[in-house]
């Protein structure tokens, strides 16, 4: 549906048609649609709400461009660019944001006539063919300020069934506050995730109704544009869009006073490093899971061995599969460079020295480097790792900084990188990463303890809350935890929990797609249960189950018993993919004979399946409920 934009009258006076008016290049539409006004006051207002953003050195022609997008030129008198903005007095600047009404200048109807010409204000919307859908004017005598037009905003719209990507990374763009509030962007499986340099010049609603657009949050320190399945497509169109983007490092904004306390402030500038350090690279490490599931399928002895662990084959698709996380200190080192605004090169070149064949070996024999005092440094094997290279890639970025300040600018381009790189990757080796590995390993193995000795308990809390996380975007905080679990121990209790709610969300929405007679319900349900099939919910929460509260409680009573027969049963998880497209996850490869965990797999997933389904058909929805709006996100603790 087009947005519509009210324009009123700049001035007292007699609205006409454009094509009314005596100036061949407004009033055959080369500048755009529109409409003129005869003037009787010499007071000009703005016609409508919005940012200066021109303003002709002579004074007679404003340019105003309004959050949805538009641009207003307002054009007083014909031909007046020659009067040197002598019958004109302007009471705004560029730059500044006006509202409909607002003074905006006088021009001196008397000078403009003596002058021989015409005193026509002519309102045009110079970017119609690419904004404007329609406008409806309505002609005659009217005051200045009063509703005189309404302009219908074009929405994202299909082509071939699919989102013009072109036109909605325009409304985004518009949206965020324009390319010159965007600090950086990255982007998740369903989210586009901002750094805005004033979040308060976004406009949610705006974006919220916008076809494509899912939901808009306020968490971890990002605005997040919820997209969906197609989050890549609009991510790849957004950033054409800017190109400046790709390569720019993120600015550096001064704190601002948003009323959270300090504590609050951290946690979530912390969630927002993190999830700008891990968000990229889900995709390759999840796809990497589910290949190395199927491995253990293919060597399970009971389909018969069909793939020997010791094969070339197996081991060269082995490598495939492992190469994401062996050198994930290398990809996290990349993304939470770009995402801090350090040099993303000398970040993964750090990585790479966590990740260089002879220190892996040193570090997997626990090799000592040196003693002092008593205490004995080793080596540490940091493949699978995330947190130590997140921290050094923070240190590069303030080193760095620090050295473009104090070193001459012809030493910059060599001993820049190499200052950094050897004192950066020296206190990770000796003293960050070895603190940081430990107590990230404990913390990963304190939960995988937890949640195996709380058993059904812990099941059933985790499982009927896990999806609450995922309204916030928390859940990104815990994703380094079921990595770093399965780095160091080889499994997740944690994410064998987590899988299950990501089913009983699915099958909630499948519910709906198949109950509702409603087409574009059962094609918005259809895609949504698919992706949260394959892991991915958010298009099912935002989409439709948070907007029928019910169907979301539906799912989160399913999630809750299939979290309870997973801890009953201890069941866990050797691989990052999850829901049912993870299912090659729950094969251990280290005992391949054990298939505990995938029983209870596939009976938490069929049960959580079932209830999820039933509860949603008999209770969570009817075509007679009426649609919520899209769930604001709560404020956090200290805000006012």
């Amino acid at each position: 549906m087009a947005k519509k934009v009210k324009i009123v009258s700049p001035a007292a006076g007699k609205v006409l048609a454009l094509s009314a008016t005596n100036d061949e290049v407004f009033s055959t539409g080369m500048m755009g649609e529109g409409f003129g006004l005869e003037p009787v006051s010499e007071k000009v207002v703005a016609p409508v709400s919005g940012k200066i953003t021109m303003v002709a050195d002579s004074k007679h022609a404003v340019g105003i461009t309004t959050k949805e997008g538009l641009e207003v030129l307002v054009h007083m008198g014909i031909d007046t660019v020659g009067l040197n903005g002598e019958p004109f007095d302007l009471a705004i600047q560029d730059g500044q944001e006006v509202k409909a009404g607002q003074a905006l200048a006088t021009m001196s109807l008397e000078n403009i006539k003596l002058a021989g010409l015409e005193t026509t204000i002519m309102v045009i919307i110079t970017n119609s063919s690419d904004k404007l859908e329609g406008l409806d004017i309505e002609e005659g005598e009217v005051e200045a300020g009063k509703e005189v037009a309404t302009a219908y905003v074009k929405a994202a719209t299909k082509k071939n069934g699919k989102l013009d990507y072109d036109a909605l990374a325009d409304v985004i763009i518009d949206n965020v506050g324009g390319q010159e509030n965007v600090n950086s962007l990255v982007h998740c499986i369903t989210r586009l995730r901002f750094n805005l340099k004033d979040e308060g010049k976004a406009h949610d609603d705006v974006l919220k109704d916008t076809d494509g657009v899912i939901d808009v949050l306020h968490a971890s320190g990002q605005y997040q544009v919820v997209i969906g399945n197609e989050v890549t497509n609009v991510f790849d169109a957004v950033m054409k869009k800017m190109p400046n983007l790709a390569d720019a490092p993120a600015e550096d904004t001064a704190p601002v006073d948003d009323g959270r306390n300090p504590v609050s402030r951290a946690f979530g500038n912390l969630i927002g490093v993190i999830t700008g350090s891990m968000s990229p690279v889900v995709g390759v490490i999840a796809a990497s899971g589910i290949i190395k599931g199927l491995l253990a399928l293919l060597t399970l002895p009971q389909l018969g061995a069909l793939l020997d662990a010791k094969s070339t084959a197996y081991i060269t698709v082995s490598a495939m599969a492992d190469s994401a996380f062996y050198f994930l200190p290398v990809l996290v080192g990349f993304a939470a460079a770009k995402r801090l605004g350090g040099d993303p090169i000398v970040a993964a070149v750090i990585g790479g020295v966590l990740t260089y064949p002879q220190l892996v070996t040193w570090g997997k024999a626990f090799k000592g480097m040196f003693t002092i005092f008593g205490i004995n440094f080793q080596f540490l094997n940091y493949t699978y790792s995330i947190f130590p290279m997140i921290l050094a890639a923070w240190m590069a970025k303030k080193l760095g900084d620090w050295l473009k300040k104090v070193l001459p600018s012809y030493l910059q381009m060599i001993f820049n990188p190499l200052i950094t790189v050897l004192v950066v990757s020296t206190i990770t080796l000796v003293v960050t990463g070895p603190i940081i590995q430990g107590v990230a390993n404990g913390i990963a193995d304190f939960i995988n303890w937890l949640v195996h000795s709380s058993g059904w308990v812990g099941g059933l809390v985790i499982g009927g809350f896990y999806q609450l996380l995922v309204i916030f975007g928390l859940h990104w905080g815990v994703v380094p935890l079921v990595a770093q679990q399965i780095a160091g121990s080889g499994e997740s209790a944690l994410n064998a929990i987590i899988s299950v709610t990501m089913v009983s969300q699915g099958a909630a929405v499948l519910a709906v797609a198949i109950k509702s007679k409603k087409n574009d319900m059962k094609s918005l349900g259809i895609a949504a249960a698919i992706s949260a099939f394959c892991g991915v919910t958010e298009p099912a929460i935002y989409g439709i189950n948070l907007r029928y509260r019910k169907v979301f409680i539906s799912g989160l009573i399913g999630s809750a018993v299939g979290g309870f027969v997973t801890g009953l049963m201890h069941g866990s998880m050797f691989g990052f993919t999850g829901s049912l497209i993870g299912f090659s996850s729950f094969f251990d490869l280290k005992h391949p004979s054990d298939l505990n965990s995938f029983y209870a797999f596939l009976i938490s997933s069929a049960l959580a399946l079932v209830v999820s389904f039933v509860v949603t058909w008999v209770w969570g929805y009817s075509d007679d409920m009426a649609m919520g709006k899209k769930v604001e996100k709560k404020k956090r603790p200290g805000t006012v």
